[in-house]
């Protein structure tokens, strides 16, 4: 289940002396996995944390209630905000964060379930919402992995072209 992003991403924060810290929920670590899986990632990865309760989100980051209270839960501005907590908590380059539901059943919030928004923040901001409109609980945690990882692949690469 590593993901082949997982090597070139690993040898361009590498290249580039940057680090990254990770904040996920319904991944479940599958993306601090897929990131260490790639020898020598201790030169990037800084650390990651699984915030998928509002205690550990509590414990793990450092979230400005004023920035996060006026804001729609499981969209792309919330995300961005847990990305640049982890990022700032672990002062690294780079923050992922991902929030989501994998199913079988959706959130209190009214989403179904196979719903994620990915943040990256770092040199640029990225985000994007998933909805599988699956159930499957594994799957879908799989799925959200790949699209983090692509998503992450892509701001780097985007950081590195000239203005």
């Amino acid at each position: 289940m590593f993901f082949e992003a997982s090597l070139r991403i690993g040898q361009r924060l590498t290249e580039r002396c940057e680090t990254v810290s990770v904040a996920e929920s319904s991944t479940g670590g599958l993306i601090s996995a897929n990131l260490l899986s790639v020898p020598g990632a201790s030169r990037y990865f800084q650390g990651g944390s699984v915030v998928y309760t509002l205690a550990s989100r509590r414990a793990y980051l450092d979230l400005e209630k004023s920035r996060v209270e006026a804001l729609q839960p499981l969209t792309q501005a919330m995300v961005l905000e847990f990305a640049r907590a982890a990022r700032l908590k672990l002062n690294t380059t780079w923050g992922i964060a991902e929030l989501g539901a994998a199913g079988p059943t959706g959130t209190p919030y009214g989403h179904d379930a196979g719903t994620s928004v990915i943040g990256i923040s770092g040199p640029l901001d990225r985000a994007c919402l998933i909805e599988t409109r699956a159930t499957d609980r594994g799957d879908n945690m799989q799925r959200f992995t790949e699209q983090a990882l692509q998503l992450f692949e892509a701001a780097l690469y985007d950081a590195s072209q000239p203005e």
